[in-house]
């Protein structure tokens, strides 16, 4: 199996790499570092805490962590590893100065190899499930201490892995601790071969996000600049395949029971960008570009759409929107961060694909902090209705945050187990 797998990394390792160049015809951040994904690099000095984040959700998740991490251990550098480059532009964002920021290497025995021969971390964290043979082979065979933080496995991942044979046991197994959301994500890492004194139950840290301190003022700010006299909703984090469409069909429903209500369209995608705006374009949308809107002047009343073509800026908008809807969901891509809405006292609308949070939706939803729209024509006549009654949004909001605050303390019970690793 282990060869099996080795020949399919180099078989599609090619074609990976020719993709994300071909991305980069669009966004030369694909480009930028490449070298880092064979695992090259200048070597660190010292030897750091490694947390790798795959994308922009997990960097926002390793937040605390970090900056937890620094203020513990404020002798021992923090390296982040990241997939994407959107991933790394957040992670540079978040943590520059604190943390050394590159880009994993693919799984291929060469390139795990000259990456930790660079880094020699003295410990390793992954964020959620990122299971990868070569990189925690070589991590245990360096006696690299490796926690996988927050650990997430759905019942068809679970089946999946199983499939692969020992391969993914021998991954997970030898040491690894797991630091799993939930009971039944720790009973899956079992079943897959994790030793139980090894597996333990934390939550997720995705609960302990830490707000900035200002970010009130800034949604103010924001409201004041776009939308001083008009109600405001934002859809985050969208993607084409029809979810966008159902979006503006919303709108206009929106429109036509609040004429100035503004829409801002966050999409998920910085390489979207472009291709969104040309799309507004053809459907005759009276829209304005975030990156373009330099003047101090408040938005006119005619333009429908405010694009956020800017990276980082999601959490300011929710902060000065009424009502928010979490993208990823009404497409089969499977939801985005809801709480960061959640943790701002928003009312949260999502589709019904939420597989990649589903604990999270459940709990939003059962506390009534969120609802359920299946469509563009569902998500307007709520947007609406909401738009129409500041008591429920109030309650819905003061709801979430509460299911927020609950289930805080992952960090905590994580620092804990990190501790004796980093002592010995």
């Amino acid at each position: 199996m282990r060869l099996l797998y080795l020949a399919a990394l180099y078989l599609a390792v090619p074609v990976i790499s020719a993709m994300l160049a071909l991305r980069g015809l669009r966004d030369r951040s694909y480009w930028h570092n490449f070298g880092e994904r064979l695992g090259l690099g200048p070597p660190l000095a010292r030897s750091p805490i490694w947390v790798h984040a795959v994308s922009v959700g997990e960097v926002q998740a390793a937040a605390a962590l970090i900056l937890a991490l620094r203020n513990h251990y404020p002798e021992i550098p923090v390296l982040v590893t990241t997939f994407t480059p959107t991933g790394a532009a957040r992670a540079r964002a978040l943590f520059r100065g604190a943390a050394e920021v590159r880009f994993l290497p693919f799984d291929l025995p060469g390139s795990v190899r000259r990456f930790l021969d660079r880094a020699r971390p003295r410990l390793a964290v992954i964020i959620e499930t990122e299971l990868w043979p070569n990189l925690y082979r070589q991590c245990r065979r360096r006696r690299i201490p490796l926690v996988i933080a927050s650990a997430r496995l759905s019942r068809r991942s679970t089946d999946r892995y199983r499939r692969l044979g020992a391969l993914f046991k021998e991954t997970v197994a030898a040491g690894i601790v797991i630091a799993a959301q939930g009971e039944a994500d720790a009973q899956r890492f079992r079943a897959l071969g994790a030793a139980a004194d090894h597996t333990h139950v934390t939550g997720n840290l995705k609960f302990d996000l830490t707000l900035p301190p200002d970010i009130g003022e800034r949604g103010r700010t924001l409201r004041r600049r776009y939308a001083p006299d008009r109600a405001l909703w934002v859809a985050g984090s969208t993607h084409g395949g029809g979810e966008e469409e159902a979006v503006l069909e919303a709108h206009r429903h929106v429109r036509a029971v609040h004429p100035g209500a503004l829409l801002v369209l966050a999409p998920r995608h910085p390489n979207r960008f472009g291709e969104v705006a040309a799309w507004l374009q053809r459907q005759g949308i009276a829209f304005t570009r975030r990156s373009q809107s330099a003047t101090a002047e408040p938005v006119r009343e005619a333009c429908d759409v405010l694009l956020l073509d800017t990276l980082g800026e999601l959490l300011h908008f929710y902060a000065a929107a009424d009502v928010a809807f979490v993208g990823g969901s009404l497409a089969p891509i499977g939801g985005h961060n809801l709480l960061e809405p959640a943790s701002l006292g928003l009312p949260v609308l999502i589709g019904p694909n939420n597989s990649n949070g589903e604990d999270i939706a459940r709990l939003l939803l059962d506390c009534g902090a969120a609802e359920i729209v299946r469509n563009g024509a569902q998500l307007g006549t709520r947007v609406a209705h909401l738009l129409a009654d500041q008591a429920l949004r109030a309650q819905m909001g003061n709801r979430g945050r509460e299911a927020v605050a609950r289930n805080r303390g992952a960090l905590e019970k994580l620092l804990a187990l990190l501790e004796p690793l980093l002592r010995n």
